[in-house]
This record gives C-alpha cells, structure tokens and sequence, in this order.
C-alpha cells in the first residue's frame, strides 16, 4: 500500500468526526443563516439576516470590544510569554520550580481562572476589601471597576493569565530548540543583548510566536464563557450577543444569531489566513 494511502486511511477517523461535527455543524450553521429553516417554514433562503445584523449598531459595537479583547489579551500575553521563555531558558537555582509554577495553570479550566478574578478584583472582592482595611480608600466601592467594566479589564486579565503560558511553552521549545550559537556569534560582532534579540532570535522564533497568538486570538475572539461572566451587559462581546439572539424567544432572530456565528468564524479564518502569509513572507524573506 502507498505511503499515503495508509497515512489517509490512518487518519480517516479523525477525518470522519472532524468532517461531520465541525464541517457539518458549520452547514447548518451556513443554512439557517440565510433562513432556510424548513421547521418553522421558512425555505426561500436570503441574506436578510445579514442586512439585518450588518445594520444594528449593536452588532459593531459588540464587534468593536471583541476585537479589543481579543488583540489587547493576545498582545499582553505574547510579550510576557517572550519575557518569560527568555528567563526560563538560562539556567538558574530552582528553575525546575519555577517552570512547573509557571505552567501550572494551563491546567485550570477558563471558568475556574474567571471565579477566582471575579472574587479578587470585583468591587466586593478580596482586594478591595483589602484596600478599604488598610486605609487606601474608604469603601470596597471605591475600588476601581475592573470586573463588569467598559474596557474588559477583568476578561483580558483572565485571557493574559491563562495564555501566557501556553505561548510561552511553544517559544521556550523553539528557543531550546535553535540554541544560543546564533545570539553568540552576534554578540562577538559587536551586537549588544537587545540587537541580538531583535535582529537573531526575534526572527527565529518568529513563526512560534505567530502560531499560538493566533490560536490564541481565535479563541478569544470566540469564546462566549468569559464575556458572559465577566463582561458588561452592555455593548455585549460578539458572541455574547449572538447566543442571546440565538436564546431570543422569537425564532426570527435565529437566523441573525447564525449570521453572527458565521462572520465570528470568518473572522478567524482570515486571522488564521494572515498569520499564514505572515510566516510564508518571513519564511521566503
């Protein structure tokens, strides 16, 4: 048997519930955003979900802080992640502890990490209590809003703690991996520590770091569990608004709640699209 015939027919399962649970859910998805929902006779499918969607201020606004979440939540944790891998590549006393710190979290699930900043940084949580005790201010409600605030502060902390380990974990095996010869052989032309990073290593672990930050971005941009929790009631995350419209008691507003599915995944499509230019340009540079 071919060498790819057998790895297709290995892969064939995998294949199978791939295709029929993501690609055959995508469908449906596809369908009824159009209004072709046969059970409740509508079958003359058309794009009036989409006009509807695309001309509700709510929509962009709910767009608009999703994109903040998202590119905010991925920049922060990209940039510790990289500050972290570089300390965690050197050898040093206890660096065994420190890496299993480090990682420890990965296996905490989303909403136990969004519980635990709910009751450490609401105005009813740990350290405003702490603050109103010690005398920096004078009520729990003086601390700043941090949970259930305009700006998503409590969601990108929760995003940043969770994810800086995992981009952290992929550029430290690429660092491990590419070894410090490159940095040396700069530093003994004259580079200084920034230059060699910037001009070496950066480009090195380029193609990493791309890859989990677009996971990274993709995932938050559609996650419906932490907006939920943590978020404002109003503008809503993305897909906040689109499971309250799929939930809505009038079953019109279901083909609007499966436009906005469709655009959260074609938004992420075109991330997962760049990051591939990105690094095909990067690689042929």
């Amino acid at each position: 048997m071919p060498g790819g015939a057998r790895t297709f027919l290995l892969l064939a399962p995998a294949l199978v519930v791939i295709g029929v649970l993501f690609l055959g859910g995508l469908g449906v998805a596809v369908l009824r955003s159009v209004g072709y929902m046969p059970l409740i006779g509508l079958t003359d499918p058309s794009l009036d979900a989409y006009a509807a969607l695309l001309s509700n201020r709510d929509f962009y606004r709910s767009l608009a802080l999703s994109l903040h979440i998202s590119i905010t939540s991925t920049l922060i944790a990209s940039v510790i992640a990289v500050g972290a891998a570089l300390l965690l590549r050197r050898g040093f006393a206890g660096r065994g502890i420190v890496s299993f710190l480090f990682q420890l979290n990965l296996t905490v699930p989303h909403l136990v990490g969004a519980i635990g900043i709910l009751y450490l940084f609401s105005q009813s949580g740990s350290f405003a209590r702490l603050g109103y005790q010690v005398g920096l201010i004078d009520q729990p409600g003086q601390f700043p809003a941090l949970v259930y605030d305009p700006f998503a502060v409590g969601i990108i902390l929760q995003y940043v703690w969770k994810e800086v380990p995992f981009i952290g974990l992929v550029v430290l095996a690429q660092m491990q991996g590419i070894g410090a010869d490159y940095e040396a052989a700069a530093r003994s032309l004259g580079a200084r520590p920034w230059q060699a990073f910037r001009h070496v290593l950066l480009p090195l672990i380029l193609p990493g770091l791309l890859a989990s930050s677009a996971i990274v971005f993709a995932f938050t941009f559609g996650a419906y569990e932490i907006p939920a929790l943590l978020g404002q009631s109003h503008p809503q995350a993305l897909p906040v608004l689109a499971y309250r419209l799929f939930t809505d008691v009038d079953l019109a507003a279901r083909p609007q709640a499966m436009a906005a599915s469709i655009l959260i995944a074609a938004i992420s499509g075109v991330m997962v699209w760049a990051y591939v230019a990105l690094t095909r340009r990067r690689v042929g540079g």
